[in-house]
This record gives structure tokens, C-alpha cells and sequence, in this order.
């Protein structure tokens, strides 16, 4: 008798076994692409390892001097896609109060502004000159 019912159990065990490795072997060959992914920051990274482009949230700078001398950064969504010096040659953010980009090179930089009660598109080359038009 208790060798039957030993028997039992070690079937009804090995049945369970193989499900359970079929289900996961199954699972994990599906190409089952999520529809959400939730992370606090991407970044690419090159073979080198470099990071050359990311997304992430930054955090509201209370205390930051801006270079218009007002005070305070709000919190930021922002793409950067940065060259293999590390450079960000693109920037691309969302404010709470509106949104800013940039497009940079070797010779200058060419920046959209439309934060402020001020929208501004700003042309600057390497060599000091700049190019500002603005709605007043």
C-alpha cells in the first residue's frame, strides 16, 4: 500500500515538474513585447561604452542662477543625443512653464526657447557672436 501511494506522489510530482519547465521554457521563447516600460532614466551607450544619448527626469533646482540672472530651474524632462567627444549636440526639454532646444556643433549653437514670457530663438557662433530674435 505505501508503495503505491509513493508511486503516486512521485508521478503526480514529475507531471507537475514538466509543466511548470514546459510553461517556462515556453514563456521565455515568446516575443511578447511589453506595452509599457517604466524607468526613472534611459541611456544608449556605444561599444566603448560611452553614453551617447539619454531621456531622465531632473529634479526642480530651487537655488540655480540662470544665466538671465533669475533664480530657480523647474523640474525637467530631457532627451540629450550627445556626440563620441561627449558633447550634447541636441537637447530637447519639457518644463513645467514650457519647453527649450538646442541644436549644437563645431561652429555654434542654435537655441529655441519658449519657457518664459519671452519666447526667444537664439543663433550663437564659436567665435562670441549671437544673433537673438525675441517677441517683446
Amino acid at each position: 500500500m505505501k508503495t503505491r501511494l509513493l508511486t503516486a506522489l512521485t508521478l503526480v510530482n514529475l507531471v507537475i515538474l514538466l509543466v511548470v519547465v514546459f510553461l517556462i521554457s515556453s514563456s521565455s521563447k515568446s516575443d511578447v513585447v511589453p506595452t509599457v516600460v517604466k524607468a526613472r532614466a534611459f541611456e544608449l551607450v556605444d561599444v566603448n561604452g560611452k553614453v551617447r544619448a539619454e531621456i531622465k527626469v531632473l529634479p526642480a533646482e530651487p537655488n540655480a542662477t540662470m544665466p538671465d540672472g533669475t533664480k530657480g530651474y523647474p523640474e525637467t524632462v530631457i532627451l540629450r543625443l550627445i556626440d563620441s567627444q561627449g558633447g550634447p549636440n541636441v537637447k530637447l526639454s519639457a518644463t513645467e512653464d514650457g519647453s527649450g532646444m538646442v541644436l549644437g556643433g563645431d561652429s555654434g549653437y542654435v537655441q529655441v526657447l519658449s519657457r518664459s514670457k519671452n519666447p526667444q530663438i537664439k543663433l550663437a557662433s564659436k567665435d562670441g557672436k549671437e544673433q537673438v530674435l525675441g517677441a517683446k
